[in-house]
């Protein structure tokens, strides 16, 4: 497997980064007819309402066709949540086999890897919640557990972001200093 990812390592994160592109364009799409007054953030504040009362309130701002659109973004959301998931993970990887490789600071990576994946997951369980709104199962439990697996969701996205981020300027402050060294 390692062997594969290297070898195909450019063309695996472009594919990836390209359905990523194509996955976030659709769901814009189908969030467009979903902002309103009452959610001003489209599918965000859906998944993060928390109170019954306030879901309901969105719900009952849709028309037929925003929730038409809100049933077909929560049915790609399950490829794009692989999609993302992957993307962040092979971002992770190889920014670790660059920079940690064989080194202490290689396990955060690997740790990261698997939160990006439990994120997914996460997903999985705030989309169930999010459909068992949405065909009318009005209970506080399901805007509950929406909410909190979409906001733990959301944390470790921003976690791994932060990450690759924090690497990446670390790795060009090395080539620059490395550059210079040269000089």
């Amino acid at each position: 497997m390692t062997f594969f990812l290297k070898t195909y390592k450019k063309q695996i994160t472009f594919g990836l980064f390209l359905a990523l592109v194509v996955s976030i364009i659709t769901i814009r799409i189908y969030e467009a007819p979903l902002k309103n007054e009452i959610c001003k953030q489209g599918i965000a504040s859906f998944e993060l309402a928390k109170d019954i009362n306030k879901t309901t309130a969105i719900l009952d701002s849709w028309d037929t066709n925003a929730k038409i659109n809100m049933s077909l973004s929560l049915g790609y959301d399950y490829l794009f949540l692989l999609i993302y998931a992957c993307f962040i993970a092979l971002l992770i990887f190889n920014i670790n086999e660059r920079l940690w490789h064989n080194k202490p600071f290689y396990r955060l990576g690997v740790i990261l890897i698997t939160l990006i994946f439990f994120a997914a997951f996460l997903d999985i369980i705030e989309n169930f919640a999010l459909t068992k709104i949405l065909t009318g199962n009005l209970q506080q439990i399901w805007a509950s557990l929406a909410y909190y697996m979409a906001s733990t969701k959301f944390a470790i996205i921003l976690i791994c972001i932060i990450y690759l981020l924090a690497n990446w300027l670390f790795l060009l402050f090395s080539n620059i200093a490395t550059q210079n060294r040269k000089r």
